[in-house]
């Protein structure tokens, strides 16, 4: 896995150390630059800045773009505006899950953004669905890379650096008129899929990485790791491809509904989820736990000692009321409803309703914390 633009300018200049690495997502990142519990309170309550070189963008263009890429994923492309976003999943055609990625209308081009780890496989079953379209495919990730910014003081870092933006709406794009101190060329600014939380991307070119990311900690922002990055993802109940999400998925049992428009039309796969959403059959769902003891991802979840579910996800939060773990994972519907009392390993533990809310979180301020 290579190496990101940020993590990359990072060690050659002395401001991490090379051991604090590891691969995150299909490329390698910061682990944590101080303590990755203080750097996930600073995207809760501050500013926190973060390296994004993990996610790939791969551009569609030509004049079948639109129309083929709306029969391959299962969000709506046809009806999406300029400048707008759409969550979807890559389906096979027996409704499995291969992938998932932003959409984004950027005019004369679609931008899909998704996961490095996930680029190979998106690619080629693009490339296998393009027959006799005008459709071309390019992977920009070698020339671009993108940092993150969450926080309610996000807005207000921009600013400080002369990256001045418009009031966004979640998944809205803008190119904004850049008087930043980091003397980037171009960037654009994207408002993440968060209902509340102030939470931003920032795509630019590599060569322009280093320099935003200094300006940005200059102005406030407090660095944070991919440690950091997944307690917070946890806390919010966000599933990660190939984590908890895997192939063997159905889309409804991820609970990811903003994926899915059942209003489009056909695409691949599309017939499964019209079955599940028309019959409701469906028997595994996507939820939380929390426990006061430690927990392993990989561990069966029981239930008057019957397996009902797995985790595959699980973070230790430190809470003014002590340890505790916060765990994603999945669990059989008609048995597992929140505030269900399991057994996860030797752990005992209670079914949570996602995103993780005051209860779980003991005395963590239910409005820091929401959807990332």
């Amino acid at each position: 896995m290579g190496l990101t633009a940020v993590y990359e300018a990072l060690q050659a200049n002395g401001r991490v150390d090379a051991g604090l690495s590891a691969e995150y997502c299909g490329a390698t990142t910061t682990v944590r630059f101080t303590d990755s519990q203080e750097e996930f309170a600073a995207t809760l309550g501050g500013c926190g800045v973060y390296d994004l070189g993990f996610r790939a963008r791969i551009a569609i263009t030509g004049g079948d773009r639109v129309r083929w890429l709306n029969g391959m994923v299962t969000n709506n492309i046809r009806d999406l505006a300029v400048g707008r976003g759409v969550y979807a999943f890559l389906l096979n055609p027996q409704g499995r899950i291969l992938g998932d990625m932003h959409i984004y209308n950027d005019g004369e081009r679609l931008i899909v953004e998704t996961d490095r780890s996930q680029t190979e496989k998106i690619m080629a079953v693009f490339d296998h669905y393009i027959i006799m379209d005008d459709v071309e495919l390019a992977d920009l990730s070698d020339n671009e890379t993108a940092i993150g910014l969450a926080g309610p003081e996000a807005r207000k870092i921009l600013n400080a650096v002369g990256i001045e933006i418009s009031e966004l709406e979640p998944l809205q794009t803008m190119t904004p008129a850049c008087k930043c101190d980091c003397d980037c060329l171009q960037c654009t600014v994207v408002r993440a899929e968060d209902m509340q939380a102030q939470r931003y991307e920032i795509w630019l070119s590599q060569a322009d990485a280093y320099k935003t990311w200094q300006a940005l900690v200059a102005a406030g922002a407090a660095p944070v790791g991919s440690e950091a990055l997944e307690l917070r993802r946890i806390a919010a109940g966000i599933p990660l491809y190939g984590v908890d999400i895997r192939e063997r998925d159905l889309p409804q049992e991820t609970e990811q509904m903003r994926a899915l428009n059942f209003n489009k039309g056909c695409y691949v796969g599309q017939e499964i989820v019209e079955r599940i959403r028309s019959r409701g059959n469906l028997h595994r769902t996507f939820t939380g736990f929390v426990s006061e003891d430690g927990i392993s991802t990989g561990a069966k979840v029981l239930a008057r000692e019957k397996e009902i579910g797995e985790i595959t996800s699980a973070t230790r939060l430190h809470t003014p009321g002590g340890d505790r773990t916060l765990a994603l994972g999945y669990v059989r519907r008609e048995i597992g409803m929140p505030g269900r009392e399991v057994t996860i390993g030797n752990a005992q533990a209670k079914v949570v309703q996602l995103p993780f809310g005051t209860e779980a979180l003991e005395k963590w301020p239910d409005a820091l914390v929401h959807r990332a």
